[in-house]
C-alpha cells in the first residue's frame, strides 16, 4: 500500500474520557432525525465488507454473529456492508439481488435489534460494481486472451501471417517495444487485468448502464424495505460504477458524463427510481466522495455540487469517504484482481500510523465540513455523516460542537472495539481498545479473508466458547466486555 514519504510514526493515545454524566449530556449521544427513523445518538458504523458470506451470497451465521456483536455497543446506527444488487457470482459478497435473499436479511435484523435492545437503526449499503479480472500470465495473455486486430499486424509487418504468428511475435517483444505496440487499454489489461469502464460506450452492457441500474437499484431497496431495515444507503463511492458516474474522468456522450451536472444525472436517476418505489416514508441515503485523490479526478468542488443535488433531490442523509480509487492502485502480482486501496487514493481512505505531518487521524474532517456548509447554504438540513480517524470521545464532540458534521462515524475504531459507544457513553472509556491503525485489517481485506482486528487475539483466544477464523489462528468476533455496574 502507497505511504507518505515522510513516514512518520504514530501511536493513538486518549487522555481523557468523559464521565457518565458528561457523556449523558454531550450532542454525541443526543438523538437525531434521519429521514424517518430516529438515532438515540449521533454515533454510525459505516459499512465495512467483512467477507463472512459464502459464494452464494447468504447470510450465514457469521455474517449474523458479526454484526449481533457490533450492535452490542448499541450504536445510533450500522450501515451493513455493501451488498450487490446483481443477481451474479461475486465471491463471498452479501446479495440482494433477488427476493430468495429477503429471509436471511430479515434474520440480521431481527438479530441486531435483539442483541441492542432496539437501540441501534440498521441500514444496508446497495452496490454495483463493473466486470475486472485478474491480472493475467503473459503468456496466457498472448495465446488466449488478447484480440488480435490489423493494427498488431501493421505494427509488425505481418499483415498476412498466420494469427498464431502475430501472437507469438507479440509475445516476443520487450516491454517498452509491446507498451508502444499494444493500445492502452491491452497494455492496462495485460499489467493489471482486464477493466470495465463506465465509458465504455461500444459495451451494450456498459452503454445501457442509465437504463438497467435504476430498476436494479430499486428492486433492492424494496427487498431491504421488506426484510424490515430501517434504511439503505446508495453506494456512490470509491472504485465502483456509481462513483465512476460521479468521476471527473467520465467522459461520456451520451448525457451522462462530462460536467458535473450531468455526471450527476444518472444518480440522481437512479435515486428518484429507488424513492419512488419505498415511497416518501422510507429512509434513503449516498455514500460519496469528498475528494477522489486522483489525477484529473473529482475534488471537493465537485462534491459540494453533487452534495446540494443530493440534498435539493430528497435524500436523507450524506455520508462522506475519500478516494479509494482503481487509477492509481498499485500493479497486482499475476494472478491477483487490483485493489483499488492501494495507491494514494487509498492511503487517504485509509490512513496508517505511518504518515506524513498531518497524521492519520481525522484527513476527511475539514472537506466534510466544507461540504456540509455548503449545504447549509444553499438551504439544506440534509444530515452529514463524517468519519476516517475518529477514535475518541473529545474528536466526535469536537466536530457537532463545531458544526463540522451532524453525525460521526466510526469504522476501525468500532472493528477494533464494537462496545466503544458504550464503554463511553456509561463513563468506562479507559477500557476501549483503541485501533492502532495498524491496517492488520485493510491487509486481509485485500486478499478477501476474513476481516479481523489483530487487538482481539489477545484475549481469550484459546478459549472454547472462541470462533475462530478458517485458518484456525484468529478469532472472528471481538471479545466480549463485562460492563462495571
Amino acid at each position: 500500500m502507497w505511504k507518505p514519504s515522510q513516514r512518520i510514526k504514530y501511536q493513538t493515545e486518549v487522555a481523557h474520557w468523559p464521565t457518565k454524566d458528561a457523556a449523558a449530556g454531550a450532542q454525541l449521544f443526543s438523538p437525531i432525525t434521519v429521514g424517518s427513523v430516529k438515532l438515540e445518538q449521533r454515533t454510525w458504523i459505516p459499512a465495512m465488507v467483512p467477507w463472512r458470506s459464502n459464494e452464494a451470497g447468504e447470510v450465514t451465521q457469521d455474517v449474523i454473529d458479526w454484526y449481533a456483536r457490533f450492535a452490542q455497543g448499541k450504536p445510533g446506527a450500522i450501515v451493513v456492508e455493501a451488498t450487490g444488487i446483481r443477481d451474479i457470482p461475486s465471491g463471498p459478497l452479501l446479495r440482494i439481488s433477488d427476493d430468495r435473499y429477503i429471509e436471511g436479511l430479515k434474520k440480521l435484523v431481527d438479530a441486531v435489534k435483539e442483541a441492542s435492545g432496539g437501540q441501534t437503526r440498521l441500514l444496508i449499503q446497495l452496490i454495483d460494481f463493473l466486470n475486472i479480472r485478474r491480472r493475467p500470465d503473459p503468456e496466457k495473455y498472448f495465446d488466449r486472451f488478447l484480440v488480435i486486430t490489423a493494427e498488431h499486424r501493421q505494427a509488425l509487418a505481418l499483415q498476412d501471417a498466420p494469427e498464431a504468428k502475430v501472437r507469438q511475435a507479440l509475445a516476443s517483444l520487450s516491454s517498452k517495444t509491446l507498451e508502444s505496440t499494444l493500445s492502452a487499454r491491452e497494455w492496462d489489461a495485460l499489467q493489471f487485468g482486464a477493466r470495465d469502464r463506465v465509458t465504455d460506450m461500444e459495451n451494450p452492457a456498459v452503454a445501457d448502464l442509465p437504463k438497467t441500474l435504476p430498476p436494479l437499484f430499486a428492486a433492492a431497496a424494496m427487498r431491504a424495505k421488506t426484510a424490515g431495515f430501517d434504511g439503505v444507503e446508495l453506494h456512490y463511492a470509491h472504485a465502483y460504477t456509481m462513483s465512476s458516474f460521479l468521476s471527473a474522468t467520465n467522459t461520456r456522450t451520451d448525457g451522462y458524463g462530462g460536467g458535473t451536472e450531468a455526471r450527476a444525472r444518472l444518480p440522481l436517476e437512479v435515486y428518484e427510481a429507488v424513492r419512488e418505489t419505498v415511497g416518501v416514508d422510507y429512509t434513503v441515503g449516498c455514500r460519496f466522495l469528498s475528494d477522489e485523490i486522483i489525477n484529473q479526478g473529482s475534488g471537493l468542488d465537485d462534491a459540494c455540487f453533487f452534495a446540494q443535488a443530493f440534498a435539493a433531490a430528497g435524500m436523507d442523509f450524506l455520508s462522506l469517504s475519500r478516494g479509494g480509487k482503481f487509477d492509481d492502485a498499485k500493479q497486482p502480482r499475476v494472478g491477483a484482481a487490483a485493489y483499488p486501496y492501494t495507491g494514494q487514493s487509498g492511503y487517504e481512505c485509509m490512513p496508517a500510523y505511518l504518515s506524513d505531518e498531518q497524521g492519520p487521524w481525522g484527513r476527511n474532517v475539514e472537506p466534510v465540513a466544507k461540504i456540509r456548509t455548503s449545504v447549509r447554504e444553499a438551504g439544506f438540513i440534509t444530515p452529514i455523516v463524517t468519519a476516517g480517524g475518529i477514535y475518541s470521545f473529545d474528536q466526535a464532540e469536537a466536530l457537532l460542537s463545531d458544526e463540522k458534521a451532524d453525525i460521526v462515524g466510526f469504522a476501525r475504531q468500532a472493528l477494533a472495539d464494537p462496545d466503544w459507544f458504550e464503554k463511553v457513553r456509561t463513563g468506562q472509556g479507559s477500557d476501549v481498545m483503541l485501533c492502532r491503525y495498524s491496517n492488520y485489517c485493510e491487509g486481509l481485506d485485500q486478499k478477501h479473508k476474513q476481516v479481523t482486528c489483530e487487538l482481539w487475539d489477545r484475549t481469550e483466544l484459546n478459549s472454547k466458547q472462541t470462533v475462530l477464523a478458517t485458518d484456525g489462528k484468529r478469532r472472528l468476533t471481538a471479545p466480549a466486555w463485562t460492563p462495571t455496574p
